[in-house]
Parts: C-alpha cells; structure tokens; sequence
C-alpha cells in the first residue's frame, strides 16, 4: 500500500501536499504551527483535517507494520506463500488481517484441537472436500476408530471431524468477511431489561433496532445500562439465512457428505462465529459511537473554549449554596482579585437583608457591573436573590457553568494561585474569571470535566484526552497568548511549549522583568531553536519593542511583512500607530503574486501577513458575537406551550441541544425541531454559547423536562441574538396545533 496515495484519495488532497504533511510531521512540527506558518506546502488545510490526517498516517502505519509482522510470522511457520503474501499485501483494514492470519494463530485448546490430536484431521479433510471414494462415511469413520485416543465408534469420529470442520469455517476469511457484512446490514441490536425496577434505562427493556441505523448515543446508552445491570443486550440475526450463506461457501452438492458440512457450518455460526462476531461489531459499534461522541465533544468545547470574552468588566462572581452560605469573589477588568466574601441569603440561614446589604456595597465599592452566578447547586435561588438586588439597576447578570470549577479548586495549581483561600472562594474567582477570558480560565481545567459532552467517563481515556487536547492546543493557539501575563497552564498549550518550558517562561519574567521583544524566549532554559521556531507567532507582546511581537507574523517574516509595507508606501510606524487604512487595497493595486514574489513568500503567507498587520493583537473571539446577559428570571411554572424565548445553547449532543432559557434546568430541543431540513449532527447547526430564539413546545413540571423548538422560530440573521431574555411573550394562535404536537424529550 502506498500510504501517500491512499490519503491524498481518500482526503482529496495532491500528493504533494500529503508528502509535505507527512514530512512536517515527521520532523516534530506541531499542528498549529503547519497549519498557519506552513499553509503552502499543504494547500491551506486547516487544523481539524491535519489532526484527522496524521491520526490516519498512525493507522496505516501501524496496518503496514502489521501486515509484516503477520507475513514474518507464517514465514517462519513455513505457511508464507506468494498468494497469502499478496492477500496480506491487498488488505485496508486491521481487521482484514487478522482474518487471514486466524487460521495460523496459535490457539487455547478447542474441542478441534482434541479431535487433531485424536488423528482425526484427514477425516475432516475428506468430509470438506465432499468427494467420495466408493466407501460410506461410517466405512471411512471406522479406520479412526481409537478407544485410547477417545475416539469410540464411528459416529464418535464423524462428530469430532466436524468440530475441526467448523472450526476451519469459523477462521475462514471469506466467511467471515460476508458474514461480518451480513451482520452490518441485516443484524439487529436487542435490548430487555434485567431488572424490574424503574431507571432511567426503561426506554430500552424492549428495544430493538437495526445495527446500520442505530445512533452512537444509543450504542453508549445500551453499553452503559448494560455495565449497571439494568439490561441485557444482543445482536440478533437470521440464523437460517446466516447459515445459507456458509452452505453457499462451502456446500459442493447434495450428498452424505455435504449434509455433515451442513451440520458443521450450523455448529460454527451457533458455537464460533456468531459469537465472535457479535463482540467485534459490537466492539466496532463502541468505536464509532466514541468518535462520533468525542468529536461532539470537541466540537462542543471549542465553541466553549472560544466564547466572546466580556474584557475591562468588573465582576462578581457568585458561587451559590444552601448550608455553607454563598461565596462572592470581585475581580477587576484584567481578573485580578480585589475583595470576596461570604453571605448567607438561601435556606437554611435566610439571612436575606443582611446579604443585601453586603453584596450591595460590593457593587458600590468596585462599581461591579456584571455578575456570574455559578449553576449548581443553589443557583435558582441564587438567581432570585440577585435579581432582588440588581432591580431598578444596570447591573447586569449571567449564569456560568461550574462544571469542573470545584476540580480547579481544588487543584495544586489554584492552591499556589491562592494560597490564603478556601476551596469555595477559588471556585467564585474562577466563575468570574470565566466571563472575562473564558479561555485562560478553562485550560486550568482538565477538558473532561468541563462538562459539554456526552458518555464521556464512558470514552476510551486516552483517545478522549488526545483528542480534547488537540482541541485546547488548536483554541489556545488561534487567540494566542499574552507572554509577559499568560499563566504557565496557558504557555503550556502554546505549540511546542511543555509544562516545564512554560514555568520557566514565567519564572524568567519573574526574575527579568517582562519580555520586550519575541527573539529574548531564546534566552529562557530549555527553550531551544526548535521550539522557538514551533511556539513563537503564537505569543503577543503588547507596548513590546517592535509592534510586529503583537502581531501573528511569525519571526522568519518579519522581513517579508516590512517589505511589503515598504512597497505600498507604509511602514512599521504606520502599523503601529493604526495608520494602514487602504493597505489591503494598496497590496491588490501592486499585485498579490508579484509582491509575495518580491517579498519570497506564498500568497497564503501574504494575505496572513495583510491580516495581522491591520488589527496587531487581534483576539479572533471578538468577532465570533456576544454573550447573553440577564436582568429577570423565569421559574418553570412561568412557562407556557407557545411562548417564544431567547437562550443560550449549554451542549449539543448526538439528539439536539439543551438550552438555557432563565429556568433552573437546561430546555431539550430535539434534532427534530432544530430546522425545517433533514439533521444529521446537531453541531452542524448549533454550537455552545450560540444565543437563539426557541418556542416552547412542552412541559412536564413533574419530572422537570422542559421541550423547545426552533422550528418557524425567526432567528438573527447569524442564528444568533444579543440583549436581555425578554419576559413572557403571549402565546400566538397559530402555534397552537405545532405546540400541542408529540416530540420526543429525551434519549
């Protein structure tokens, strides 16, 4: 197999762009640093597909190791012909492999082992070939006969030719290849319940569905309710038609003869194959529902991770609980901790006034404008607290996700961030912390606790982490990163950068004072050339000696970008002091290709380069739109069928999307009322943070299950909206009959 080939087929890419990702790759170049310093020589490919691409690269290589490694082996086994070898050469798949090697593999003691060792294997040799010989089958039996063998008549040495039979057509790759698509196509997965007792798995005590259409959440929902004992799960199929097909294979004709080969592939699809099979597609199943997952996942925390940051906002943070009381953290503009507190307004203490008061002149003091209410425990009544103080001011308010905050807390890191405070305080500077830069907050944090996935503590760990991280590299690496006020967690998702180089970068600036300019990162211990090269466009130095170390132009351009400039007329001073307006024009008067020639670079490069140098220290998030902010709250008994509302998506899942709408708990709007069109993956059109206008379609007070729609709901024209969430919205007539329809609400 040609690897180069196969990905530039199967990722529509030149093979000379492919050669260059591999070879990119292969000298230690991070993703984020080919996919925006490197874009000509792999045609501007982005992050994601470079990530899928060397992810690929591993599995073909790895198939391509195995196939020799296979190929060794029967060699040395003296099984290697020039037919297997070309079978083994022609294979895609791992799987396809492990077909052809099956039959050599050394196996635990079967019931076909003990029938070899009986001396019974040309028997069966004679049974397979379905030629007779002028003998009966019982006459041919009979020479087998060997009471010290255990071999005791006969028919006792039919049986047991059989068994090494059916096992020849269990590791027969044919076989299983169409038995395998067989499986895929016609095969059900079957569900019951195990238990008697209600859960939350009853919907599946008697489910049944095709495997080709079953849904990844579904998979992982099975594969969890069954861990628990809450069900028994199987995959059912057609054993007649299983069966026809083996016959198909191996059946020669009607005779004697053929009726034992019969008898032999029924025992080997009921005791061998079917079960074998059933645990690979199941496994196979398991696979694909855990990428599909993963990638939600993913997708789902870089919308998070990129949400628009709320900069130079005073804000309180507000971690609420009953017994301990709530713990209030006021940070200023940049996130440093000014004052905090602790008050008491929720039961059981319901020290109401007296938190009034407290909070109050918190806001007064530092003129606080914004405050972030954690969503845990408590934060209904929180939120109705706030609202009571807030009234009749501009003061403004937002719920934030607390998901992974007490794990932050907790944290050795939050320990030597703020050695003075107890575990509660921390999570209420992280909660406000989370408006203002989302993003440096949230890389404290391990990905899978932020919350914004499904099954993920069901995920294979190491995929999950590999995957999640190359998400935080690729958002941390898109913004960039402050060098003289980054925190060492965020260095260390800059490319190239490793936790230890990261403390060292700080501990420098400690020590030296703040950096002036990118090239005094050499000086740092144990930040070599290589890693300069990989981790440098990425960081920003804001009043830095030259204006392009707050710009994304890397380093090796800096000569490029200047004399670019210097052919239309402009220089660093006009960068720097914001005087470019028509430079774009002017690059395009002068001509794209002749001045990315001029100045020996791609056109990628230059229109990059044209691009930073028109916003330096440009924060991509501020162009993704705005965060909805509160000044009122709804209870669930507020609601009504029909009433149309503003929310925030909180996570799109495989079914649809919650979504926050000023109640308690988060509304489900179904894949099914996302659109008028056919949805395949929800995160086609929602993402986390999108603020959207949904309608009220059902709710079920007594299990708290609140059912939205987006149907005939007009949106913004990017889907999305800002401003305050209205209050109650009278209930049009015509929505009545779409209100009053089924929908599903839950999984």
């Amino acid at each position: 197999m040609d690897i180069t080939e196969t990905l530039a087929r199967e990722f529509r890419k030149s093979q000379t762009h492919i050669k260059n990702i591999i070879s990119l790759i292969d000298e230690g170049d991070t993703i984020p640093f080919i996919a925006r310093y490197r874009k000509e020589m792999h045609g501007s490919t982005d992050d994601q597909i470079l990530r899928d691409i060397a992810e690929r690269l591993d599995y073909l290589r790895g198939l391509e190791s195995r196939k020799n490694e296979v190929k060794a082996l029967l060699e040395g086994m003296g099984k290697l012909t020039e037919d297997l070898s070309y079978q083994i050469d022609s294979c895609v798949m791992l799987s396809e492999v492990e077909d052809i090697y099956r039959p050599f593999r050394p196996k635990r003691r079967t019931r076909a082992t003990t029938a070899k060792e009986a001396g019974l294997e040309p028997l069966a040799e004679y049974i397979l070939a379905q030629t007779e010989n002028g003998k009966t089958l019982e006459e041919n039996a009979a020479a087998y006969v060997n009471a010290d063998k255990g071999v005791q008549s006969p028919a006792d040495a039919i049986e047991k030719a059989r068994d090494i039979i059916a096992e020849d057509i269990s590791d027969n790759a044919k076989a299983r290849r169409n038995l395998r698509t067989y499986l895929r196509g016609s095969g059900y997965i079957r569900c019951v319940g195990a238990k008697e007792e209600d859960s939350v798995y009853r919907n599946y005590y008697d489910f049944r569905e095709p495997v080709r259409k079953i849904a990844g959440h579904r998979i992982l929902a099975v594969n969890r309710g069954e861990k628990e004992g809450f069900l028994k799960v199987s995959l059912e199929a057609d054993r007649d038609n299983a069966i026809k097909l083996l016959n198909m294979i191996f059946v020669k004709g009607d005779n004697p003869l053929a009726d034992e080969v019969k008898k032999a592939a029924a025992d080997s699809w009921d005791r061998l194959i079917e079960p074998s099979l059933e645990r690979e597609i199941r496994s196979s199943l398991t696979d694909e529902a855990n990428h599909s997952a993963i990638a939600s996942f993913g997708v789902n925390l870089k919308a998070l991770l990129m949400a628009p940051p709320i900069k130079n906002t005073v804000t309180m943070g507000f971690d609420p609980a009953f017994r301990t009381g709530c713990k209030l953290a006021v940070v200023d503009g940049t996130g440093k901790v000014l004052d905090t507190a602790v008050i008491y307004p929720t039961p059981p203490h319901s020290k109401t006034e007296e938190s009034k008061a407290i909070m109050k002149e918190l806001i007064d003091r530092y003129n606080v404008r914004l405050i972030a209410i954690g969503n845990g425990t408590a934060s209904r009544e929180s939120e109705l607290f706030v609202e009571s103080v807030i009234e009749d001011t501009e003061v403004k308010y937002m719920i934030v996700s607390e998901a992974g905050a007490s794990v932050y807390s907790a944290s050795r890191l939050a320990k030597e961030e703020f050695p003075d405070f107890d575990v509660s305080l921390r999570s209420a500077v992280s909660i406000a912390r989370r408006t203002q830069d989302p993003l440096a907050e949230l890389v404290k944090i391990d990905p899978k606790s932020i919350g914004v996935g499904q099954y993920q503590h069901d995920m294979p760990p190491k995929m999950l982490d590999d995957s999640l991280s190359g998400v935080v590299e690729d958002c941390v690496n898109s913004v960039g990163a402050d060098l003289n006020t980054a925190s060492a967690s965020l260095l260390s998702r800059i490319a190239g950068i490793n936790s230890a180089v990261a403390k060292n970068i700080v501990a420098y600036r400690e020590q030296k004072g703040e950096f002036s300019k990118r090239e005094e990162l050499k000086q740092v211990d144990k930040l070599g050339e290589k890693t300069f090269q990989q981790c440098a466009g990425f960081l920003r130095i804001p009043g830095g000696k030259n204006i392009l170390d707050n710009t994304g132009v890397h380093p090796e351009s800096y000569e490029a970008a200047e004399k670019l400039l210097n052919l239309t007329g402009y220089d660093l001073e006009s960068v720097k002091e914001g005087r470019l307006s028509g430079f774009p024009e002017a690059v395009t008067a002068y001509g794209d290709k002749k001045a990315a020639k001029e100045c020996s670079i791609g056109l990628p490069t230059l229109k990059d380069i044209i691009k930073d140098l028109m916003k330096p220290g440009r924060d991509p998030r501020e162009e993704l739109g705005s965060v909805l902010l509160r000044s009122d709250v709804l209870s669930i008994d507020d609601l009504t069928e029909g009433m149309v509302l503003t929310g925030t998506v909180r996570n799109v899942v495989d079914f649809g999307a919650f979504v926050d709408i000023g109640v308690h708990q988060d509304g489900l709007v179904h894949v099914s009322h996302i659109t008028d069109k056919f949805v395949t993956n929800p995160t086609d059109v929602l993402s986390v943070g999108d603020i959207v206008q949904v309608k009220v379609i059902g709710v079920d007070k007594e299990k708290n299950r609140i059912s939205l729609s987006m149907k005939g709901v007009k949106q913004g024209s990017d889907g999305k909206t800002q401003g305050e969430k209205p209050r109650k919205q009278p209930k049009p007539s015509d929505q009545t009959e779409a209100a009053s329809s089924g929908e599903k609400t839950a999984e």
